[in-house]
């Protein structure tokens, strides 16, 4: 009677531990069914995880390197913009500059036009006081001569230069002018006469 339990017990144990070996067995290749999943699933993302930094990246440089290039443009732009400003500022001070020189200039020239015009004006009057004054002087000394004595004044027209004497017998009376050149030299009475002859031709006819 005794001996039955001990084998019983041997045999409730052994069927123990062979359900416990079977569970750990079926944990262990479960186990190793989801790591080797997990590995595959790792292996199969891993590449595409791997890539995707990398291409994030190169389009980040991309971007930058553009960004740069265009502050760059647009900087290099702006300053040609701005010395463009500065020339202009610069021809636009050298054009102001000269019209103030010209107008200067021209308002120079009125002034001295106006003080010309007013000297030749001024001139033309006393021009024409002094022919006046002339013209009354060989007047007066021509009616002079005429009433001095016509031997007298034939002496005085001797003396005078051949083109002078002329003058004043063309102004004379016919008779005046005849006596007095009866009292001439007959060669200076010849030199006058050809003066007066000679002024006579060139005068219009009618």
């Amino acid at each position: 009677m005794k001996k039955k339990p001990r084998k019983f017990r041997r045999t409730g144990r052994g069927a123990v531990l062979l359900l416990t070996a079977m569970l750990v067995s079926s944990a262990i290749l479960r186990l190793g069914a989801g790591a080797g999943k997990a590995f595959a699933e790792a292996a199969k993302h891993s590449p595409a995880e791997v890539e995707m930094p990398a291409k994030e990246t190169t389009d980040a440089t991309k971007e930058s390197t553009k960004i740069s290039t265009d502050r760059a443009e647009i900087s290099a732009l702006l300053k040609a913009l701005r010395a463009r400003e500065m020339r202009v500022k610069e021809l636009e001070s050298q054009i102001e500059l000269r019209s103030k020189a010209l107008m200067v200039a021209d308002q120079e020239i009125t002034k001295r036009m106006t003080s010309l015009e007013q000297a030749e004006n001024n001139l033309r009057e006393t021009l024409s006081l002094a022919d006046g004054a002339s013209e009354d002087d060989l007047a007066r000394l021509t009616s002079v001569y005429e009433s001095m004595k016509p031997k007298d004044a034939a002496k005085l027209f001797e003396a005078m230069e051949p083109n002078f004497a002329a003058g004043f017998l063309g102004r004379m009376r016919p008779d005046a002018a005849a006596a007095i050149m009866t009292g001439l030299t007959p060669e200076r009475a010849y030199s006058i006469s050809a003066i007066l002859a000679g002024r006579n031709a060139t005068a219009p006819k009618t």
